[in-house]
C-alpha cells in the first residue's frame, strides 16, 4: 500500500545552485514531434504529433508527470509543457505545487488531490477524462504513484480505456540506487515499512533473506528503529548506505556496515528525506569437492582406523555429495580392503 510522499521541495523554492533561481520558459516555437502513446485497451504503441501551443494536438487522458524532488532545474521540456497544455493539474497539495507553477509561469487550474479525497475526486476526474481533457497529475515531488497518490486514479483509466502516459521525472530511490555503489543488477524497492512492530519484522525478515539490493523509506524519526531492527534481522556486517536530501543543497550519502550506521547515528537525528538501501544477502556457492578429494579424505579416515562406513558417514557430513555417492566411490576405491555389510540410505 502506497502511503507517503517521495520526498518534498522546500517551501520557498531556495534552489541549490545560483543559477537554478533563473526562470525558464520554452520558447513558443519548439516543437517535439513525435511521441510515443500506450494504448491501454491493445497494448500496442502509437504514434501522435503535438503541438507545443495550449492543448494543440496533444492526446486526451491522465499524464503522471514527474516534478523536482529539491533542486527546480530536475524538470523535463516536456513535463513543463504538458502541465502548461492540460486543461486541469491534479496536485497533492495545491499550495505547495502553485509555488512550481509559478516558478514556471504556468497558469494552469490546479484541483486538489492526495491519499484523504482521492475516492471522491475519482468520479469527477473519470468524467472530465471522458469529455476529452487533458489531466495532469503531479505529487508534490517525485513521480505519481511511487508512495505518492495516483496509482489507483491510474488503475481507474486503464480499466476505462482512458489512455495513462508517463512523464517521466526525478524518482528518489532510483536515484539513490545509482549513487549507492551497491548492486542494480537486481534490486526490490520496499518503501515505506508498515507503522505496526510485527509487520515490520515480517517484511524486514523477507528482505533479509533476498539476494537483491533492498530499498526503504525512512522517516527521520523512525531512523534509529529502522537501524535496530535491521541490524538484528540483516546482521551488523551487512553493507548499507543513507542517502539523505537528494538532489538538495545538503545531500548526503553515508556508505557503511548497519553495525556502523547504529554507532554514527546514535545520538545524531539527521534531517530531511531518507532512502535507505541495504545490500543483499551474499550467496554462497558451495564449491563441489572433485573425486580425488573425496577419495583422501576417505583414505585418510580408514587409515585412522574408521570403518568404510563410518569414513562415508564423516565425509558425507562435510560436502554438499550425496551420501549413496560417497559410498559408491568408497566401495569401487576400498571395497577389497574390507568386508562391508552395512548399508548406507
Amino acid at each position: 500500500m502506497l502511503r507517503m510522499t517521495l520526498s518534498r521541495i522546500p517551501a520557498n523554492l531556495t534552489a541549490p545552485f545560483p543559477w537554478a533561481s533563473i526562470k525558464f520558459s520554452p520558447p513558443s516555437t519548439l516543437r517535439f514531434p513525435l511521441l510515443y502513446c500506450s494504448d491501454s485497451h491493445n497494448n500496442t504503441s502509437t504514434v501522435q504529433e503535438e503541438n507545443p501551443s495550449k492543448q494543440g494536438n496533444l492526446k486526451s487522458g491522465l499524464y503522471l508527470v514527474g516534478t523536482p524532488i529539491g533542486n527546480l532545474e530536475d524538470i523535463t521540456l516536456r513535463a513543463l509543457r504538458v502541465l502548461k497544455s492540460a486543461n486541469v493539474i491534479l496536485a497533492e497539495d495545491t499550495r505547495h505545487s502553485g509555488k512550481l507553477l509559478q516558478h514556471y509561469s504556468i497558469k494552469t487550474p490546479l484541483l486538489s488531490y492526495h491519499k484523504f479525497n482521492e475516492t471522491q475526486r475519482e468520479h469527477s476526474v473519470l468524467k472530465r477524462l471522458h469529455e476529452g481533457e487533458i489531466v495532469a497529475l503531479i505529487s508534490d515531488a517525485g513521480t505519481p504513484g511511487i508512495s505518492d497518490p495516483g496509482s489507483e486514479l491510474a488503475k481507474l483509466c486503464v480499466d476505462a480505456n482512458i489512455s495513462v502516459i508517463p512523464i517521466p521525472g526525478p524518482c528518489a530511490f532510483v536515484s539513490a540506487l545509482s549513487a549507492s555503489g551497491l548492486s542494480t543488477t537486481e534490486f526490490a524497492f520496499v518503501g515505506f515499512l508498515p507503522k505496526n512492530a510485527s509487520g515490520r519484522r515480517e517484511r524486514l525478515t523477507v528482505s533479509a533473506n533476498e539476494a537483491a539490493t533492498q530499498i526503504f523509506y525512512v522517516p527521520p524519526h523512525k531512523l534509529s528503529q529502522f537501524l535496530e531492527e535491521t541490524s538484528s534481522l540483516f546482521g551488523d556486517s551487512r553493507r548499507c548506505v543513507m542517502a539523505r536530501e537528494i538532489t538538495k543543497i545538503h545531500e548526503e550519502f553515508w556508505r557503511g556496515t548497519l553495525g556502523e550506521a547504529k554507532s554514527a547515528f546514535l545520538d545524531r537525528q539527521p534531517k530531511g528525506e531518507i532512502t535507505f538501501l541495504i545490500e543483499g544477502k551474499p550467496i554462497c556457492e558451495v564449491e563441489t569437492p572433485s573425486e580425488d578429494q573425496l577419495e583422501n579424505e576417505l583414505r585418510e579416515l580408514i587409515s585412522n582406523g574408521h570403518t568404510l562406513s563410518t569414513a562415508v558417514k564423516l565425509v558425507a557430513a562435510g560436502t554438499s555429495v550425496k551420501r549413496k555417492t560417497i559410498y559408491s566411490l568408497a566401495l569401487r576405491k576400498f571395497g577389497k580392503q574390507h568386508d562391508v555389510v552395512d548399508n548406507v540410505d
